[in-house]
Order: structure tokens, then sequence, then C-alpha cells
């Protein structure tokens, strides 16, 4: 379960950003340099938010399936390319701000290794209702 919320959180929290939120803010009449300016700002503190979700999910992975399921798991890949994606984005903000287009490949990045990533199984889950033991 702890795997599902972090993965609803951030992956959820990445497209409603730019598919839910910003139109809306576009519908309502606000400036494009607002609307820019709100954009900028949250996605960089989603991006970071995502990180941080991410790497709980690397930790759960790898006490459930050990770690060598970081690099041989489907899961841990898109995990390890999220983190990357993150981290790249976080660096080109700091260190060349003016390079947007690298923010946005690496947001799109990490936005659909997110979308693969939800279409996978939770690890440790076999199919089944799993009873509680007292």
């Amino acid at each position: 379960m702890i795997w599902q919320l972090a993965q609803m959180l951030w992956v959820g929290g990445v497209w409603l950003l730019h598919v839910g939120l910003l139109p809306v803010l576009g519908q309502i009449g606000l400036a494009p340099l607002l609307i820019d300016e709100i954009a900028s700002v949250l996605t960089a503190l989603l991006v970071g938010f995502s990180a941080a979700c991410v790497m709980f999910q690397v930790l759960v992975l790898v006490q459930i399936e050990g770690v060598a399921s970081l690099w041989r798991d489907i899961r841990g890949q898109l995990l390890l390319m999220a983190l990357y994606a993150c981290a790249m984005f976080l660096a080109v903000r700091l260190g060349w701000p003016g390079a947007i287009q690298w923010q946005v490949f690496s947001y799109l990045v990490l936005g659909f290794s997110g979308l693969i990533l939800v279409l996978q199984p939770v690890p440790g889950w076999s199919g089944r209702v799993r009873e509680a033991h007292p």
C-alpha cells in the first residue's frame, strides 16, 4: 500500500500539474506571465517532491526484492530513470537556468517513466488478497 501511495502522489502530481492545473489557470483568465511563474515554482517543488517519493519507492523495492532488482527489474530501472530525470531537471535549473528545453525534456522523462511504472505490478504482490496475521 505504501508503494501505491507514493506512486500515486508523485505520478499523479506530475501529470495533474500540466494537464489539469495550468490549463485551468489559463481558462480563468490569469496573465500568461503569472501562469509561467506559477508553473516554474510549482514544477520545481513537484520535481523535488517526486525525487523524495521515488527514493522511498526505491527503498521499498530494495527491501522486498533485493538490491539487484534496481537494475534487473523493470520497476527498478524505471525508478532509476525517474530519479535521474529529477536530478537532471534540478541540476539544469540551478546550473543552466536558460535551458528550458532540457528542463521540459527531463520533466517529460519523469512523467512517462512514472506512467509506465504505474502499469507494472506492485512488488511483493502475488495477485491475491493477503490475510492479516494476529
